[in-house]
């Protein structure tokens, strides 16, 4: 028996001519080529049917490629219902994109999650979305970057923070974020806060900031330092906005500037804006959710003069699908140059919003270069 695959054409074979000419006409079309590829990226642009089956299909559908003398094109689901076309089971394109539909799943999890007393466990998560543990581990991941464990806790501390900044007492704030005792936000209270839940409500009080003011290449540099390291760069057109930017973050902290020994600290940053390749050792005391801190260390990773996209920085960090997530991290970023948030770029690789500055962004991307 002959089992070798016939040719997806044979344009000289016995086929009769209005066959011929069909496969001739898909072989032509643009689509094709999404079609023979899967490409994922045409997905709602159009939908293809193949008359052989009577089933319509998405461009991404995994199906064994039809012969072309079988396929029809369709602007929507509708058009290829209306010619007779039922839809394929593998690819569902009568269902929104499975991205689509993997957010929206994501979503009503995370609001499953947030009006829960406690954090539901991972089996009572997997059961409401009809999906097995590690399906649902997967898909949360890939949206938000976090388990849904961590991604509970980060809500907790967002809670935590708005709850604090409104002037709650520091226990009526733990109790409406959502934790079960304040010894465990004593415990975990250093990364989202940066300080104890009391010296955060007080605006930073009893917190000692060292801070300076110098200028660079790219105009007024502010540097500040807490007893953990680095928590402020900025940079900007006009040193008093910079320093009243700091004291509205703190505005009980006891900031101290002109400190002849920390203008060293300056100095070392000026310097790595106008020489990046000297590089930039410093103690840093980053503040932020988990997920901020994730997307900070891959921004750390990205070598001087080098660009990734956010869709390659969702993907270094293992959340392909937490785009915008990435970009709104980016944008927390209160470390400039520290945390080179200016290496991220759009896809086609045109600069996009720069905390300090798109002007400030370019300059920075070709002093690296040495262009």
């Amino acid at each position: 028996m002959n089992t070798t695959t016939p040719p997806l054409l044979s344009p000289t074979g016995s086929q009769p001519a209005s066959v011929r000419a069909r496969a001739a006409a898909t072989l032509a079309d643009p689509r094709w080529a999404a079609v023979r590829t899967r490409d994922a990226t045409a997905d709602g642009r159009f939908f293809y049917s193949v008359r052989s089956t009577g089933v319509y299909c998405r461009p991404s559908c995994g199906a064994r490629t039809p012969r072309p003398e079988n396929v029809g094109f369709h602007a929507s689901a509708a058009d290829a219902e209306a010619a007779g076309f039922r839809p394929c089971r593998r690819c569902r394109p009568d269902l929104p994109p499975l991205a689509e539909r993997q957010a929206a799943l994501v979503a009503a999890l995370c609001r499953q999650i947030d009006a829960a007393d406690t954090v539901p466990s991972l089996d009572a998560l997997a059961a409401s979305a009809g999906l097995s543990r590690f399906h649902l581990l997967r898909v949360f991941k890939a949206h938000t970057g976090l388990t849904p464990r961590a991604w509970a806790a980060a809500r907790r501390a967002e809670r935590l923070r708005a709850r604090l900044a409104d002037g709650a007492s520091v226990t009526a704030a733990i109790v409406d974020a959502g934790y079960g005792s304040t010894s465990r936000v004593y415990e975990k209270s250093a990364q989202p806060l940066g300080m104890t839940p009391r010296r955060y409500r007080a605006g930073g009080a009893d917190t000692d900031i060292r801070f300076a003011i110098a200028q660079c290449a790219l105009g007024a540099l502010l540097v500040a330092e807490s007893g953990r390291g680095v928590c402020e760069i900025a940079l900007g057109d006009d040193p008093d906005a910079l320093a009243r930017a700091l004291q509205d973050r703190f505005p009980q902290a006891r900031l101290t500037g002109d400190d002849p020994a920390f203008a060293r600290r300056v100095a070392e940053v000026a310097g790595f804006v106008e020489a990046p390749g000297i590089g930039l050792a410093l103690p840093l005391d980053i503040r932020g959710t988990a997920f901020q801190q994730r997307v900070w260390a891959a921004l750390r990773a990205i070598p001087p003069g080098a660009t990734v996209s956010y869709s390659e920085l969702a993907q270094r960090i293992g959340a392909p699908a937490a785009v915008r997530a990435v970009a709104s991290a980016c944008a927390a970023n209160t470390l400039a140059v520290a945390v080179p948030c200016h290496r991220v770029v759009r896809t086609d690789g045109s600069l996009s919003g720069y905390r300090w500055g798109v002007a400030r962004k370019r300059a920075l991307l070709d002093r690296e270069r040495g262009d």
